[in-house]
């Protein structure tokens, strides 16, 4: 349970956010209560005990450890045990975010001591009141980003649920397979499959399970959420065996069920560690726990990695279970935006329409002339030197071209959900004048891009600058309505908002109009749509007929 401590603790001027030293006042003032002196309060873990602060609304722990840091010989085993600690730990400021290049999340980060989550919680909670908890796991394609990009404060306060922020291993050093390196799994000594971020979810699931009801949370009611590549986890732990019992409903942003064969990503793992040096399958692993890490960081610069199967964590790939109905069952929201392919496609903005034609050859092979048919240069050109970056969008989202992200994918992906037994509400984001996430185009339309509905859930979610201040009163109108949908699914299972359209569950056909999802605009607008008017809106009847494997 929580202790009150007053410790004389600087004034906070608004809520602290996911960049460091970054505040936003409007959170504040969207938030109910009024701001006050924030106060600092212990909470007692199985660890030891944790120091963290109040707003006055929200109450915050920051940089918690959920397992021991996975330096030097815990590199590359599934995450161990925090040491206990004595006395009282400050949880006051983010841990450091995992090792990671520079990305558009923000600067290069050289480091392996990065197992923290963050809670956020109502300052008050009715005495005996257990609150449903909301796991977010952050986007990054597996290989950047951090727990800190989501400030859970105003879901918190406004939704009166508890919401917990992770970090989790990220690149190779989170997901590298060789065959050295079995015999260590999330079993017990089971085969590992390389997937070390997805263990690292999991034992912050545990840690959940086992802590967060001195917050005021009820570890029976979490609901994991992703979007991107922590969409992608959440496919992985829906299929997961070990996962099963950790959490009991989801939600999946602009995610999808892909993984890799455990041959592939060994391949992919050794021709990585052949970059380092370390050729001799002998000694493989000891030579790479003794390359430095920022030597083996900045050698995977083109080292994609994703969930592998063929270990104890994922005997069998995410996609294939679901089809078969052999996942853990539980009440799912899943959703995908309008526009996905523009914030993939900005490095083909300077094509030239022979550029274009050349690229949908090379990519599509014999099914170029139809894909040409389709996505014609015509439909996007214009007084702008964008147009093949919106052509290349649109294929990109229609046909899930980026780790099977978008359009036709995700509403397949929503179907089989429902068919197979799971309570599920899909969704497009169709705010199509959201703020950009960067300024480097001047002029450019990214629609509803690929993360740019993070903002309206998280206000914390910066590019280096503040995506939420740039909202419209009608987009925040939108973020409001998003919040409660989002809350309401955490504490039922159901989304709903007051005064906003009811949302009904999807499924694969059976009423009249054929399965129907809600249309997430500002303004007001949002609204109940047909399935099949989502389906022709991304030609999905061409994709999921003649452009099936056309990636290929």
């Amino acid at each position: 349970m929580r202790r009150w401590v007053r410790r004389g603790l600087p004034v906070v001027a608004g809520i602290v956010l996911g960049v460091a030293g970054t505040t936003l006042g409007s959170i504040a003032a969207s938030s109910p209560g009024p701001a006050t002196q924030p106060q600092s309060l212990i909470v007692s873990t199985g660890a030891g005990q944790i120091e963290g602060r109040t707003t006055g609304t929200v109450d915050q722990f920051l940089g918690v450890p959920y397992a021991a840091p996975p330096t030097r010989a815990r590199r590359w085993q599934p995450p161990q045990p925090v040491t206990p600690w004595t006395g009282v730990r400050s949880a006051l400021s983010y841990g450091g975010r995992c090792a990671q290049l520079t990305n558009g999340n923000g600067p290069r980060i050289d480091n392996e001591d990065c197992l923290y989550l963050n809670v956020y919680a109502p300052a008050v909670i009715k005495p005996g009141k257990k609150l449903p908890v909301m796991f977010m796991i952050h986007g990054g394609g597996l290989t950047t980003g951090a727990g800190d990009q989501q400030d859970g404060s105003l879901l918190a306060s406004s939704q009166n649920i508890i919401v917990v922020s992770v970090n989790y291993r990220l690149g190779p050093f989170g997901f590298l397979a060789l065959p050295g390196l079995d015999g260590a799994g999330s079993g017990g000594g089971a085969k590992s499959d390389g997937n070390f971020g997805l263990l690292d979810q999991e034992a912050a699931l545990r840690w959940v399970r086992q802590n967060i009801a001195g917050f005021g949370g009820d570890p029976g009611q979490v609901t994991i959420a992703g979007e991107s590549a922590g969409g992608w986890s959440v496919c992985g732990l829906l299929a997961s065996p070990p996962a099963r019992g950790l959490f009991a409903r989801a939600i999946m942003e602009s995610g999808s069920c892909v993984s890799q064969p455990l041959a592939t990503a060994q391949q992919a793992g050794a021709a990585l560690a052949a970059k380092v040096g370390c050729t001799d399958p002998g000694t493989v692993t000891s030579c790479l726990r003794a390359v430095p890490e920022a030597t083996l960081l900045s050698a995977s610069s083109s080292y994609q990695p994703l969930l592998t199967v063929g270990g104890t964590d994922l005997p069998a790939a995410p996609a294939s279970a679901v089809a078969a109905g052999s996942y853990t069952k539980v009440p799912i929201l899943i959703g995908t935006n309008h526009d996905e392919g523009r914030t993939f496609a900005q490095g083909e903005a300077g094509l030239t329409e022979a550029q274009y034609t050349q690229y949908v050859k090379t990519t599509f092979g014999a099914l170029a002339p139809q894909v040409l048919a389709r996505y014609p240069w015509s439909a996007y050109h214009g007084p702008h030197p964008y147009t093949a970056a919106y052509a290349i969008g649109a294929i990109e989202t229609d046909a899930g071209l980026v780790g099977g992200i978008g359009g036709c994918p995700e509403q397949n992906l929503a179907g089989q959900l429902a068919g197979t037994g799971s309570a599920t509400y899909f969704f497009q984001f169709d705010d199509r004048h959201a703020p950009g996430l960067n300024h480097d185009l001047p002029g450019y339309q990214w629609g509803a891009g690929h993360a740019m509905e993070l903002a309206y859930l998280w206000p914390s979610f910066t590019n280096g600058f503040s995506l939420y201040a740039e909202l419209t009163p009608a987009q925040l109108q939108l973020s409001r309505q998003m919040i409660a949908y989002w809350g309401a699914f955490v504490r039922t299972g159901v989304p709903s908002a007051p005064g906003s359209p009811g949302w009904p569950r999807y499924s694969a056909g059976g009423s009249p109009g054929g399965a129907r999802l809600m249309s997430l605009r500002p303004g007001g607008a949002t609204r109940v749509i047909p399935g099949p008017e989502f389906a022709a809106e991304h030609q999905c009847s061409f994709w999921n007929g003649a452009g099936q494997g056309a990636e290929g």
